[in-house]
């Protein structure tokens, strides 16, 4: 959620690290701080507003050695005292100003008994976050040398944390450490580098060591020290990363979330480019081992990425005919459940980093589900280092906070998988994979026709701008596509949003239905079609306006309390992704009119890494 940037060098490293902190905007966050070792002092600047507040009140700040950090409220309110970097300059009686200085990622469980502990030692509190027990806890245990202090300060430790802290005596060295919150280091040449995500570290370095759940790492000018959570010096390999300074440039575009919205037949055919055949290998070769035996398939997923998953569900039921549970990731593991050694677990994510679904993962494993598979955005996640099958999207780096290509790609990999199964279980012929394979194929030419619709989209907002209130509405497999079209317009618009299954209206949502609330509606040509005509009519007859997103033979008509928005063809059991382009571009447009901060909503963080 949060963002942190560490770094030292023999040069002045403020930049950096705002610069830093500029590319992990898209993660979200309302405060902003940095603390540097100038001259001897920690030296801090904080703001409540944006990273280029702070680039200003950081201008005449120079040091070599230093910390950044972008914060997401979790405790205590958005304000300056609460902004990282938080400092301690040991017990108040002795306190010589600060001499630890930390930023962090997580939540730590049991702050309370450790503040309350190290109020009676002496040590005085000046915000309400859980943060700032973790300076004050390692200046407890600091006798000249922060690499030991910091492992006996996170032993204590309950919770998810990664962070980055240096001390006022020991300039060019700064120490991070995480379990449940991710955090990289960089490798340069007499400089090194601490970040959460390598992203910020593009122009620095590409040479990224992933750290492990547990470790702690000993950064300096020349070399990194790495210890496991036993303590014991460990490697972990560096890696090569494709820097993606491009994906921070808007371009022609407004925003991140329009930019990347165009960029989903791109992302599509890049996500499509090595599959050649469809073919139990496409998923490593354990899958390919396994696929055959699996009875069903439970799949693991937050948000949006939910969604795409209660997609799959139709389809890896329909196609593959194996039974399908899509459950809520931060509810599966505080229930209990049945497990079966013959369940496939999909986890789908994103960053890859979520907390949520990581945490589902392994309670699955721990019940003994050991077949295990990632849908996943980024290759060196610790999701998809920690399951034995994978699969990557490219959908490449995405700066909305909303996710658009994302969603589509996520989709994508569980179409390919859904009919991987079914022709790993005899379900389809290689002829019928074939078709399949060729019908994702022409996916990036249909979304560019759907996007060609922008003009009419636009026309159809403008009627959304002093809504408070929308439903939306789908049958079947279009259901999900719905529920995230309802996701998105209040996640941007901050319009109130709530999607139903079409036959659910007469069920209790029908009582909400009045002119002031506009109906969503997503009508493919397929078998529920007259259904859900049906269900226009219940809507109209309470004088309900209708905005449809229909096939182009669906016959229906745009007329009174009726507007139309054709889509180009009907695509079968793909119809949900180009269903789903006209829906992200009603609320960006929406969200645009309403003047709403549209790549930073209000509130919400790009990667979820606290639970």
């Amino acid at each position: 959620m949060c963002g942190i940037v560490g770094a030292v060098a023999q040069r002045n490293i403020v930049p950096l690290l705002i610069e830093g902190l500029r590319r992990l905007e898209y993660r979200g966050y309302d405060s902003c701080g940095v603390a540097i070792h100038a001259d001897g002092e920690v030296v801090r600047a904080r703001s409540v507003a944006r990273v280029a507040e702070l680039q200003e009140q950081a201008a005449t700040l120079a040091g070599f050695t230093g910390i950044a950090h972008t914060r997401w409220a979790t405790h205590g309110a958005p304000s300056t005292a609460n902004a990282h970097p938080h400092v301690s300059g040991g017990p108040v009686k002795v306190a010589r100003g600060a001499r630890i200085a930390l930023v962090h990622n997580g939540i730590i469980e049991n702050h309370e008994a450790l503040r309350a502990r190290l109020q009676a030692a002496g040590y005085a509190f000046e915000s309400q976050t859980d943060t700032e027990v973790l300076p004050h806890l390692i200046d407890s245990h600091y006798n000249g040398d922060l690499f030991e202090a910091v492992q006996a300060a996170v032993r204590e430790l309950q919770g998810a944390y990664a962070i980055a802290v240096f001390a006022r005596d020991e300039p060019h060295r700064v120490v991070g450490a995480r379990a449940g919150s991710p955090l990289v280091v960089g490798l340069g040449t007499n400089e090194n580098f601490l970040a959460s995500d390598a992203m910020a570290l593009v122009g620095a370095t590409d040479r990224i060591v992933y750290l492990e759940e547990g470790d702690v790492a000993d950064v300096q000018l020349g070399r990194v020290w790495i210890v496991d959570r036993a303590g014991r010096r460990v490697e972990r390999p560096a890696r090569t990363v494709a820097a993606h300074a491009q994906a921070v440039d808007l371009g022609p575009y407004r925003h991140f979330m329009q930019k990347e919205i165009f960029e989903q037949p791109r992302a599509i055919a890049d996500t499509l480019e090595s599959v050649g055949t469809i073919d139990p290998w496409l998923f490593g070769d354990a899958a390919a081992q396994w696929l055959p035996q699996i009875d069903r398939v439970l799949i693991l997923a937050c948000g949006t990425s939910y969604y795409a998953s209660l997609v799959a569900r139709y389809w890896i039921e329909s196609i593959a005919q194996v039974p399908t549970a899509v459950e809520i990731a931060s509810e599966y593991r505080y229930r209990r459940s049945v497990a079966d050694a013959n369940t496939l677990v999909v986890v789908v994510s994103q960053s890859g980093e979520t907390a949520d679904t990581l945490a589902a993962l392994k309670h699955a494993q721990s019940l003994g589900m050991q077949r295990t598979l990632a849908v996943c955005n980024v290759a060196t996640s610790a999701m998809v280092r920690e399951t034995a099958a994978q699969f990557i999207t490219h959908a490449g780096p995405e700066i909305g906070v909303a996710s658009t290509k994302a969603f589509t790609t996520q989709l994508v990999a569980l179409y390919l998988l859904a009919n991987t199964l079914a022709l790993a279980r005899g379900q389809i012929g290689d002829s019928q994979a074939a078709t399949a394979l060729t019908a994702l194929r022409h996916l990036p030419a249909a979304v560019q026709k759907v996007l060609a619709l922008e003009p009419q989209i636009i026309a159809l907002a403008e009627q959304f701008v002093d809504k408070e209130h929308a439903l939306f509405l789908g049958r079947g497999l279009h259901y999900p596509i719905a529920l995230e079209g309802a996701l998105k317009l209040k996640e941007i618009s901050y319009i109130h949003a709530e999607a139903y299954p079409a036959g659910e209206l007469k069920h209790g949502p029908l009582a909400l239905v009045t002119a002031a609330m506009p109906v969503v509606t997503v009508a493919p040509n397929d078998a529920l079609l007259e259904k859900l005509k049906s269900n226009m009519q219940e809507v109209r007859a309470r004088g309900g306006e209708i905005f449809v997103f229909a096939d182009a033979d669906t016959r229906i008509a745009s007329g009174e309390g009726v507007q139309v928005v054709r889509l180009p063809e009907h695509y079968g059991d793909l119809s949900p992704i180009l269903h789903v382009v006209p829906l992200q571009l009603l609320a960006y447009h929406t969200a645009v009119a309403r003047g709403t901060d549209v790549d930073k909503p209000r509130n919400l963080a790009k990667s979820v890494t606290v639970e």
